[in-house]
């Protein structure tokens, strides 16, 4: 099912990026777009991403980069 509809976005994509370690719907923005256009899909997106804990926090509270894996796929 998509997520947004702005950029063809589906859950799938964003649980994918999840697990690449985007934490946030900015992470999930940065990684894809999604949210970034209507912004009608941000609560989406939190939804999907939800409350849990961050794989990748400690990184992302240093400034170091969460998402390299990624950035390298695409």
């Amino acid at each position: 099912m998509y997520v947004c509809s702005c950029f063809g976005i589906t859950e799938q994509q964003v649980k994918q990026h999840a697990d690449g370690g985007a934490c946030t719907p900015r992470q999930i923005a940065s990684a894809c777009k999604a949210g970034t256009d209507c912004g009608s899909c941000v609560r989406r997106i939190q939804a999907l991403l939800g409350r849990g804990s961050c794989p990748r926090r400690e990184l992302a509270d240093r400034g170091e980069p969460v998402l390299a894996e990624l950035e390298d796929a695409a």
